[in-house]
């Protein structure tokens, strides 16, 4: 082999470098050629490829994110540990516990190959949460598909899905939540974003940090192989073409079994105290963990990269710098520790070599053999990529678009017409039953799970003395944002903060994961500032803060971008576990009761887009105060409401259906009190609104504390029976609506 070193690079700086194979651009070449003062080895080269891709350096979007930072950090109850720039975000969540969280995507990889892209989707996520020194306790998996019927998506479906659950179910790791949705800008691009949450003590935090001359580096785990080479930092970072990835690098191959060693090793390594400092390898693998690690310490690393333990013998220096092989874990260990810390992981039957030391020279040094074949400041490489401020602006469609309002589409007249459109909304795919896709996830393993789907949030309990507790939403509307990125934004989040309000639990810090099309697209580019912007403000208007999260852009497959797609997750704090509210109806004869103001908001709901295959308008309105006093009273209603559900895809016939299935307990209602028009009361998606239900002798506290926090509040009906009964309009049974609902997946998928 002829080996580039850096030697070699100095006396022969006119060779030909494939840079622009690799995704650089020719500024960005002559950039880095500018900061070594001399030509990349074909190592540096990798390294600089992969990390200053679109997946890793955010060169397209830290320009919008950078206005995060304008958010107060502090939460209500307690402060935030660790926060944006971290492997996952930390909140102290009282009694000496934190909650770690974070959302990620591995969408272009889940279409190349479904199971094991999604797979490892979730295996990535778990170590960012493990690397901060907390036990991953829970997973949620937001997803977005092409139309149910169409051929593709009955490629990648089942494949993602199943990727998902047996990663996860493999792990002894509850999946608590996330969503399913369909929409034909899917088709050929879907989303797979995984969430996980963690739960440490304050005293076990740990940070992606290498420190103290003379403190080794371990590399622990799984071995290193050929596959993800490149993997997600290359192919998340390019557009799809109408024939396929232009890109289509292997996809890492997930091993739960072996990730589970992984988990167990570290936390007893963590408990032991002999780690300084941590990094997993996810995208960009090795270039990932020696950069940031050597960046963010003390600024010098040398490794001897021929130490790493390889699967595949024949790989190059490049190639090793580049694959993502999953479940391999970086850490720094001062010299004392070395021997706990290797007796520690052959006790797990992990593998670990040292591979180097943390240095005072500045510089990321890495020798092959004896070679030099690294020699670059590491902060060039993991944090001072390339920043683009790409154009963007409105486009010239978003006037039309927003005048052409779903108000002057045909609507159900009468109760017949009215009970033919609820029945066909609840079968529509977004808003049916996800049994299939959530019956092969295991919701209940660890036995801390306290609500799961189809509840509207996933709670968990932290603490079996006290039953502290957290709750996670993840929402977005693409249609929504679509019509409005800015309040689509807001709107996403809303939903998730709602939802986790809803079981009783106080909305504490945000992630989001904001998948959008092109940035070299204006109108994308347009779409995801808006977005970010609409982020910012609600934040700050609601007191959260955003701890993480992630973007990922090129989700577009030839002209035709995704619905811009910025899914939020709320995290919400609940003292005791065991006074949650639930969503659905619990018994017969307690009185149902809607929070907040019904207007008549139908651009961009299931009803136009399933009845009229519509999209234009103007979303619902945000009324960020509202959701504010909302939230803070559904909280105060905990003890009070037996039932809470939100109102959002499909309004409160949906709600209505949802919430009767619960149990098999009917309700009546009268809509007089909700809107004058019976199919905007039933239809309509205006944010702000919850469905409660009190017992008879509550009913009086329940609309007192509703006029002390400034909320609107109608009585609207009864729960009991058997049926769906909308007064004056129809009466659909409970098992005839179910039934309904329950069909649509298991018919489609099999």
């Amino acid at each position: 082999m002829n080996l580039d070193t850096v030697v070699r690079a100095a006396g022969d700086p006119d060779r030909e470098q494939p840079w622009a194979d690799l995704g650089l651009k020719t500024d960005e070449y002559d950039r880095i050629r500018e900061i070594l003062g001399r030509r990349p080895t074909s190592s540096e080269l990798a390294m600089y490829s992969v990390m200053w891709s679109e997946h890793c350096s955010y060169k397209s979007s830290k320009v919008h994110l950078k206005q995060f930072s304008e958010i107060p950090q502090e939460t209500r109850a307690g402060k935030m540990l660790a926060g944006i720039g971290e492997n996952a975000g930390v909140i102290d969540i009282g009694q000496g516990y934190a909650v770690t969280f974070k959302v990620e995507s591995h969408n272009h990889p889940s279409y190349v190959e479904p199971h094991q892209g999604a797979a490892t989707g979730i295996g990535g996520i778990v170590r960012d949460i493990l690397a901060m020194g907390a036990r991953p306790v829970a997973v949620m998996d937001p997803l977005r598909f092409g139309p149910l019927d169409a051929p593709d998506t009955h490629r990648v479906l089942p494949g993602i899905v199943e990727g998902v659950g047996h990663y996860g179910n493999c792990l002894g790791l509850p999946n608590i939540g996330g969503e399913a949705v369909f929409d034909p800008t899917y088709l050929g691009n879907p989303l797979v974003n995984a969430l996980c949450v963690g739960v440490l003590r304050h005293e076990d935090l740990h940070l992606a940090k290498a420190s103290g001359v003379g403190n080794q580096v371990i590399l622990y785990g799984a071995r290193t192989g050929g596959d993800g080479i490149g993997g997600v930092s290359v192919l998340a970072s390019e557009t799809f073409d109408a024939d396929g990835p232009a890109k289509r690098p292997s996809v890492q191959v997930g091993d739960p079994f072996m990730e589970k060693l992984l988990i167990e090793c570290t936390l007893e390594l963590f408990a032991a105290g002999v780690v300084a400092g941590i990094q997993d390898l996810g995208g960009a693998g090795l270039s990932c963990a020696t950069s940031e690690l050597a960046s963010a310490g003390d600024g010098g690393m040398h490794v001897d990269l021929e130490k790493v333990l390889l699967r595949d013998s024949t790989l190059a220096p490049e190639e090793i710098l580049m694959s993502e092989s999953q479940e391999r874990m970086m850490a720094v260990v001062e010299p004392d520790d070395v021997a706990a810390f290797l007796a520690i992981c052959a006790k797990w039957e992990v593998e670990a070599t040292v591979v180097g030391e943390v240095t005072d020279t500045g510089r990321l040094e890495i020798d092959w053999h004896g070679e030099r074949v690294v020699d670059v400041p590491p902060r060039s490489v993991a944090h001072d990529g390339p920043t683009y401020e790409r154009p963007f602006a409105r486009p010239d469609w978003q006037d039309a678009l927003q005048a052409d309002g779903a108000e002057a589409l045909p609507r159900p007249a009468g109760g017949d017409e009215l009970r033919a459109t609820l029945l066909r909304l609840v079968a529509s795919p977004n808003l049916a039953d996800k049994s299939w896709i959530t019956d092969q996830y295991d919701r209940y393993v660890r036995g801390n799970t306290v609500l799961a789907q189809p509840a509207d949030s996933g709670m968990v309990r932290v603490d079996e003395e006290t039953h502290l507790g957290v709750a996670v939403s993840t929402d977005c509307n693409g249609r929504f944002a679509k019509l409005d990125p800015y309040a689509g934004a807001q709107l996403a989040l809303v939903e998730s903060y709602r939802n986790v309000a809803t079981g009783g639990a106080v909305p504490m810090a945000i992630s989001d994961c904001l998948n959008f099309g092109s940035p070299e697209d204006p109108a994308v580019m347009w779409q995801f500032a808006e977005a970010c912007r609409g982020l910012k403000d609600a934040c700050i208007e609601l007191e959260i803060p955003v701890t993480g999260g992630n973007v990922s852009l090129y989700n577009q497959t030839g002209e035709t971008a995704i619905l811009p797609t910025p899914v939020v997750a709320v995290l919400g704090v609940i003292e005791d576990v065991r006074r949650r509210t639930p969503s659905g109806f619990e018994a017969a004869g307690e009185t149902v009761v809607l929070l907040g103001e019904t207007r008549e908001e139908l651009s961009g709901s299931e009803w136009a887009h399933v009845v009229h295959g519509h999209l234009g308008g103007r979303p619902p309105v945000v009324d960020l105060a509202a959701e504010k006093a909302l939230g803070a009273l559904l909280v105060d209603l905990v003890g009070v409401a037996t039932s809470a559900h939100d109102l959002s895809d499909g309004g409160l016939a949906q709600a209505l259906a949802e919430t009767t299935f619960h149990r098999g307990v009917g309700v009546s209602v009268g809509l007089d009190a909700v809107h004058a028009d019976p199919f905007v009361a039933l239809f309509a998606e205006s944010a702000a609104r919850v469905l409660v239900t009190v017992p008879a002798e509550g009913v009086n506290e329940l609309l007192a504390r509703a006029t002390a926090y400034g909320v609107p509040v109608a009585a609207i009906g009864r729960t009991g029976g058997d049926a769906i009964v909308v007064d004056g309009q129809f009466e659909i049974a409970v098992d005839e609506a179910r039934t309904a609902w329950a069909a649509t997946l298991p018919a489609a998928l099999g």
